[in-house]
Parts: structure tokens; C-alpha cells; sequence
């Protein structure tokens, strides 16, 4: 079951190791990885793993790249954050309870995304990240 929605430890230490950029022209590549509800993931998940991916079609194993917003960061609240454009998967039929963004140059985990329960889908699979700002951006450090 994924257990939680959460920064992973390896991409807080990564961060302060420069293992991480999100800028525009970085030399990494992120993506989404979907899961089913037996997946044990949380925020002591180190790296991507194909272990209870989901498979249907229109999903590749290993999930797609999603393009992150440029980040950004609030003086008034001391807060650093980013964000990703939505991802689709079209067409799609497949059944899904979560995913795991992930760094694909290195395998690293950056983030668990529990949806609360079992998504399922028979054409198209969205998924809407929150608001690129200070309250609601899928990352943010404080």
C-alpha cells in the first residue's frame, strides 16, 4: 500500500549534495511513475522501481516525463517551491492508486503521490498538479 505523500529523504539530501535542478536546460529528466494500491512507497522510497507499476494500455513502464515549472520562492514566508506541468495518458486503460515522480538521469526518488484511492480509467489519465505558488505547489521547502 503507499503509505504516504511526501518528499523522499534521498531527494533532501540529494538536494543539498546538487544532485537536483529543475531549471530549464538542466541536465535531468524527470518523470511520473504510476502504482498500484500494493505498492510500498513513502518517504523512505530511495529510487524508481518497476516492483507493483501498474501495466494497461497506453502505460510504458517507467511512467512519462513531466516538465517542471521554473522554480520559484516567497521572502514573506521563507518559502521555496515548484511545481510540474499536467501529464495525460492517452489512450488509457489501467487502474492506478498513486505515483512516484523520480529523477530518470540518476533513478532517484524525489516525491510519493498518494491519490486516496484507486483511480481507474478507459480512455484518458490526467493528472492536474496543484497551483505553481507558495500554498499549493506539489514541492515546497520551508
Amino acid at each position: 500500500m503507499i503509505l504516504g505523500q511526501a518528499q523522499t529523504t534521498t531527494f533532501k539530501l540529494n538536494l543539498l549534495k546538487g544532485l537536483e535542478n529543475f531549471n530549464t536546460g538542466s541536465p535531468y529528466t524527470y518523470k511520473i511513475a504510476l502504482y498500484d494500491a500494493t505498492a510500498s512507497l513513502d518517504s523512505t522510497t530511495t529510487a524508481y522501481t518497476s516492483s507493483n507499476e501498474i501495466t494497461g494500455t497506453g502505460y510504458t513502464a517507467g511512467g512519462q516525463v513531466i516538465t517542471p515549472i521554473a522554480p520559484a520562492s516567497d521572502t514573506s514566508t521563507n518559502v521555496a517551491y515548484v511545481s510540474f506541468n499536467n501529464v495525460t495518458w492517452s489512450p488509457a486503460v489501467f487502474t492506478c492508486r498513486g505515483a512516484l515522480i523520480y529523477n530518470s538521469t540518476t533513478g532517484a526518488a524525489v516525491c510519493v503521490l498518494n491519490f486516496g484511492s484507486d483511480k481507474s480509467c478507459s480512455s484518458t489519465f490526467t493528472i492536474t498538479f496543484p497551483a505553481d505558488d507558495v500554498s499549493n505547489a506539489v514541492i515546497r521547502i520551508s
